[in-house]
């Protein structure tokens, strides 16, 4: 690892649920990560929309005095999803450039707990930093242990070859906000390889 200063961390994009999930656990964490973000002055950058998770995680950050960057596609806007209590809204025209445009104002990724959408938002943020094309840290918000059949999966693919093992370390995964985010501006970029 390439050792850096401690980062400068202004924005964060957070990919989450449209849903809420099974019981109040991931509501919970949305709440207190929403919370932290607002307690500490760190912006968000979401999705822009008031359903699910992303509706309690951005409530919380505007009920903390922090500020809620919404990122919307048309398609969603145009269905009525707009958080309309929002600092600043952006509509685009698609998920390319949704999640484009939402890299572009982060600092670094976290994901909450969520589906395909969230999984798929995450990875690419994290392929994009082994590959070098940017320079984000990415952490796993670990509510209950969601993610750690994730984790389970990247050691598949260390164990089997296809992922070098210093790349788990490109990762910060912690069950508690606060931990989070020290552990995303502490972060030191991996610099081995991807190709073994």
């Amino acid at each position: 690892m390439e050792a850096t200063a401690s980062r400068n961390i202004r924005a964060i994009a957070v990919f989450c649920g449209s849903n809420t999930g099974a019981g109040d656990v991931y509501r919970d964490a949305a709440s207190a990560l929403g919370a932290t973000l607002g307690r500490r002055g760190i912006t968000l950058v979401f999705g822009g929309t008031h359903k699910g998770l992303m509706g309690i995680l951005a409530d919380a950050v505007l009920a903390g005095g922090g500020t809620a960057h919404g990122v919307i596609t048309e398609r969603l806007y145009d269905k009525g999803h707009l958080h309309t209590g929002l600092s600043i809204h952006e509509i685009v025209a698609g998920m390319r450039v949704r999640k484009e445009r939402m890299l572009d104002l982060a600092d670094a990724c976290i994901a909450l707990p969520g589906g395909l959408g969230t999984v798929e938002e995450f990875m690419e943020a994290w392929t994009l930093n082994q590959l070098g094309d940017i320079d984000k840290p990415v952490g796993l918000l670990d509510a209950a242990g969601y993610y750690q059949p994730l984790m389970a999966f990247v050691d598949s693919m260390i164990a089997n070859r296809f992922l070098p093992a210093a790349h788990r370390d490109s990762v910060i995964v912690d069950a508690d906000p606060d931990s989070l985010i020290d552990g995303l501006i502490g972060y030191e970029r991996v610099t081995v390889p991807k190709w073994l």
